[in-house]
């Protein structure tokens, strides 16, 4: 069930928060524990590096081929779906031979340059066996916050209107931004932002918020849904990351739901180790946390990026 609705007290008020919650999506429910007709969305998935690859840096085929199917299936349903994937450097250290992830940036970029064909040549092959095109975006900052942002955004609608499934990633190997990003985590949300999306999917290696680290304090409870992004909420990040191939930690999750929910989009946070959560989290039936859009009319996406990215 969505965890929104796990917060009813009775069964007047349960009804009451389905159709307060559905009705945000325009959606009708099926039934109280049925699924919902998630069709005409535009839906952002970001894919951070734990999940795509093992801790050898290679890919994880059977959690990859799982994601790509489903993204594919949505797509198929009637849906605008838009990639966010991390993993070059992750991928480009497997296949020149590191053992360790770089601590310069040359040898990051390298990694990447190298990564990110890897990543592609993946993506095309994948979602090719489903008969989806996918179309490769490498932005940075600075494309984000000039005049030629609109390029952007022509571009990403363009490919979205030919039913083309375009996959964002920072461009590593020009940028020097890349821990700022945090894994992509920031940059997905600006991407949901940009086009207006629907909903903002985060799959990470963690099921969601918590009242405290889970992987340090067993007793860290999930929060399963925010209703606001305020002081309490960001004062439960922590700024490191559990993963030794990616950069994004809760903190620059809080980020992006930040950015999401000012701009109008409702964001999730789910793990994406469990090979089939994209299907349950359309099914109803996920564990994660949601965080409700808020929009926020005078929100300017280049201003907040000038503002913490610098």
């Amino acid at each position: 069930m969505i965890p929104f609705l796990q917060k009813a007290d009775s069964i007047h008020s349960f009804i009451t928060a389905s159709f307060n919650f559905l009705g945000h999506w325009g959606l009708t429910p099926v039934s109280h524990y049925g699924r919902i007709d998630m069709t005409g969305k535009r839906i952002v998935v970001k894919v951070g590096t734990s999940t795509l690859t093992y801790a050898t840096g290679h890919f994880n085929i059977r959690r990859v081929e799982k994601i790509v199917k489903t993204i594919a299936d949505l797509q198929n349903a009637g849906n605008q779906m838009i990639l966010v994937s991390s993993g070059s450097i992750a991928l480009g250290m497997s296949k020149i031979g590191l053992r360790e992830r770089p601590k310069d940036t040359p040898g990051k970029q390298a990694c990447a340059a190298v990564g990110q064909c890897e990543l592609m040549d993946m993506y095309d092959k994948q979602f090719s066996e489903y008969g989806v095109t996918v179309a490769q975006l490498l932005l940075t900052k600075y494309v984000l916050i000039e005049d030629r942002r609109r390029n952007v955004e022509n571009a990403m609608a363009k490919l979205i209107e030919l039913g083309v499934i375009p996959v964002v990633n920072e461009n590593d190997t020009v940028s020097t931004y890349e821990m700022q990003f945090g894994d992509n985590d920031t940059l997905s949300a600006i991407v949901a932002s940009l086009i207006g999306a629907d909903l903002l999917i985060l799959l990470s290696d963690i099921d969601g918020l918590f009242t405290d680290d889970p992987h340090k304090n067993p007793d860290a409870k999930l929060i399963e849904v925010v209703e606001e992004m305020d002081a309490s909420i960001y004062g439960m990040a922590k700024s490191s990351t559990g993963s030794d191939v990616g950069t994004g930690g809760m903190a620059t999750k809080l980020t992006a739901a930040k950015i999401a929910t000012l701009s109008g989009t409702d964001m999730i946070i789910a793990n994406g180790r469990d090979v089939c959560i994209l299907h349950h989290i359309f099914d109803d039936s996920f564990k994660g946390t949601i965080f409700q859009a808020k929009k926020k009319e005078s929100f300017r996406i280049e201003d907040f990026i000038l503002e913490t990215i610098g």
